[in-house]
């Protein structure tokens, strides 16, 4: 069976993981499509996209529609027999869905029917939640709505960032294709159909969520806000009327005096923060205007200077 012809849609760094497995499986892979490369940084240089420059190094021609619903003949050319799918970024027109003689499938990483749409990683961390996973799914009309025939699942530890999850969740998925694929090709795999009572939609991340609030959110619920934010888009708190990124931190639930959102100093190495119900430790921060540093760096700087201050 692996011989199919197979067209792969993926974008970001996550489903190169899944096209490198798919090539080390011997599967042939006629084509994969790519979100169209753009610029990148503050000199806007346009790079090629995870997959496009994958593909490229695999020797597999990359299609990069900027609309995929107007590009379907394109894809079509390449006659595939099976469309798998991971973190693509467009949704697959029905044409599409509809003309592989094995169907279209996709690598979701959570368990379904619990966090539909684009962002499953980061709302189970931000959610606090305990165990996640990867799901092999039948591509439907509806997002992310069809049979899932395989999955495994992941536990959550409570010091976990979402870009350590997903580094899990990568390893999971190449184990999922290469275990589940086999048997849904040869058909014995026949899909368990989503409770819809179940349903819980990941919406995308907003612009104004990268924002905590040491006032507001009791320290569980900061924590996980600022864990489930790591490696993106990185949450940060304003102090002085700057604003401070966090990029590693821990928590210590407890019972202090301090005054709530208080920069209290350095220990070891890291900073402490009170919050509501226990204290914030920060090892790697960015104050605005400044490097990213590890917390000893900024204290000997202009932390010191800090030190008594409160955050919003």
């Amino acid at each position: 069976m692996k011989d199919i012809r197979i067209v792969f849609f993926g974008t970001p760094e996550f489903s190169c993981e899944i096209l490198k497995c798919l090539h080390e499986e011997g599967y042939q892979i006629v084509a994969a499509v790519s979100q169209p490369d753009k610029p990148i940084g503050r000199k806007q240089e346009i790079l090629p996209t995870p997959i496009h420059a994958l593909a490229d190094t695999l020797g597999i021609p990359c299609v990069q529609p900027f609309k995929l619903r107007e590009e379907v003949d394109t894809v079509l050319s390449y006659e595939p027999d099976l469309i798998l799918t991971c973190a693509y970024g467009q949704i697959i027109p029905e044409a599409i869905l509809t003309y592989p003689k094995y169907g279209c499938l996709n690598i979701h990483p959570s368990l379904l029917p619990k966090y539909r749409g684009g962002a499953p990683v980061h709302r189970a961390i931000l959610n606090g939640d305990e165990e996640t996973g990867v799901c092999l799914m039948e591509m439907v009309k509806a997002m992310d709505a069809g049979r899932v025939y395989d999955r495994r699942i992941v536990p959550i530890t409570e010091d976990m960032t979402t870009e350590e999850l997903n580094l899990i969740l990568e390893k999971e998925s190449c184990i999922l294709v290469r275990e589940a694929l086999p048997k849904y090709l040869n058909g014995e795999l026949e899909g368990e159909v989503q409770d819809e009572k179940k349903v819980v939609i990941a919406r995308n991340i907003a612009k104004e969520e990268d924002y905590v609030s040491f006032q507001k959110e009791e320290i569980h619920m900061l924590y996980n806000h600022i864990r489930g934010l790591i490696d993106w888009p990185i949450a940060y708190g304003v102090i002085e009327n700057k604003r401070m990124k966090f990029y590693r931190v821990r928590k210590n639930v407890c019972i202090h005096d301090y005054e709530i959102g208080q920069f209290v100093g350095i220990e070891d190495d890291h900073l402490i923060i009170t919050g509501i119900g226990g204290l914030l430790y920060v090892y790697e921060l960015q104050l605005e205007g400044k490097n990213r540093m590890d917390a000893k760096s900024f204290f000997n700087g202009v932390g010191k200077n800090l030190i008594g201050k409160c955050f919003e």
